[in-house]
């Protein structure tokens, strides 16, 4: 049997930690540098999260295909790379468009990236382990997601308060994340002609698909995190306490994310997927309907657990109904149809935010995700009890 904690693994949690380190310095200050100092209305925020996301989401549906034709390490190579370029155009930004096309393009190397390292991440561990290496692989992205806010909150105490020259500080691990893919071991074996052929007209099985599908429907609920973050801007939240308050949702999903892939290993990623939009549902009401600091900063704790106990498990649930010769391109599909999913939920969120009531986007996402938590509940315990 593979050992779970393999060296490609933690190579890749290393790039991805450092390349989070990037984004989630520069994402909590966006809010602010789109709307405050470029000037921006909260509807182009929306549209560009939206834009941005459904951008990963086309990539991914090429990128996770062809890796399996063609290797995984040349599409993470030039994914984590191009996000470097990304980023940097959104740090010189002087209007909106020219931040649109720096986090489209920050979007199309995640796009390009993320299936490949997803389907190396399967390729390296045993299928009764995914949940443990995507859950470990999820903890250090997310600690690179605690590193980056720190170094915004430290730039921001350095440069006066300074948003634009402190989101130029992403550039750094950004670059250094790109340089790192250049450490993973990948040797490619071509396959034969006939199995090329055969890749080319496989069908993903109905169960892998139905499961996409549900996932997907439960997406549209999920307004971006970007628009969260302006809701504690909008509650009196100062930039240093909105960063500070983006590093606790991070830290607690460092905490649990491991745990939750490990659960999900023993029981089942159903159950705990439904454990996280409860989560979700809880902190997005709360969110909604608070006027109160310390109740703001409670529901962003309860949030944190939401990614934890969702990405990385979902990943871990699909690979688990996946085949080795479709192993890429079914987390292409997946991710990609999140992603779309993700630029509804960014169009109608950031409509319904522009219009005045900014708390209903939120009271709507968690009516949503707790339905979602139910529906995977309730098909769990049938499945048990057949």
């Amino acid at each position: 049997m593979k050992k779970w904690l393999s060296k490609n693994l933690v190579l890749l949690t290393l790039v991805s930690l450092t390349q989070d380190a990037a984004s989630e310095l520069l994402y909590p200050l966006l809010p602010i540098l789109l709307t405050g100092v470029i000037g921006a209305a909260p509807l182009a925020l929306g549209l560009i999260e939206g834009c941005a996301e459904a951008a990963a989401g086309f990539t991914k549906l090429i990128s996770g295909k062809s890796s399996d034709k063609y290797g995984r390490k040349p599409f993470v190579m030039a994914g984590y790379s191009l996000a470097g370029v990304g980023k940097a155009l959104v740090v010189v930004a002087t209007s909106w468009p020219l931040v649109f096309l720096g986090r489209v393009t920050d979007r199309i190397g995640k796009g390009l990236r993320g299936a490949p390292r997803d389907a190396l991440i399967h390729d390296s561990v045993s299928k009764e382990n995914l949940g443990k290496a995507f859950g470990f692989h999820r903890t250090g992205d997310n600690i690179g997601a605690v590193i980056g806010p720190g170094l915004a909150l430290i730039g921001l105490a350095l440069l006066d308060g300074d948003v634009r020259a402190v989101a130029k500080w992403a550039i750094i691990p950004a670059i250094l994340s790109g340089f790192l893919t250049l450490l993973i071991k990948y040797k490619f074996v071509k396959r034969a002609d006939e199995v090329q052929a055969k890749l080319v007209k496989v069908t993903l099985p109905s169960p892998l698909k139905k499961a996409i599908a549900i996932l997907v429907l439960i997406q549209l609920t999920n307004i971006p995190d970007a628009l969260l973050l302006l809701r504690l801007h909008d509650l009196g939240f100062s930039t240093n306490a909105v960063v500070l308050s983006y590093m606790l949702f991070s830290a607690v999903t460092v905490v649990a994310a491991y745990p939750a892939g490990f659960v999900a290993d023993k029981l089942s990623p159903k159950i705990v997927y439904s454990i996280g939009l409860l989560a979700f549902a809880i902190a997005y009401l709360t969110l909604g309907v608070t006027q109160s600091h310390s109740v703001a900063v409670f529901a962003i704790a309860i949030y944190g657990l939401f990614p934890a106990l969702t990405d990385g498990v979902g990943k871990a649930w699909i690979a688990g109904l996946s085949e080795d010769h479709y192993r890429g391109r079914a987390q292409g599909v997946y991710q990609a149809s999140m992603n779309f999913a993700v630029l509804g939920a960014g169009i109608w969120g950031g409509a319904l935010w522009s219009s005045g009531a900014t708390q209903w986007p939120l009271v709507v996402a968690a009516m949503g995700a707790a339905i979602g938590s139910l529906v995977l509940a309730t098909s769990h315990l049938r499945r048990v009890q057949s």
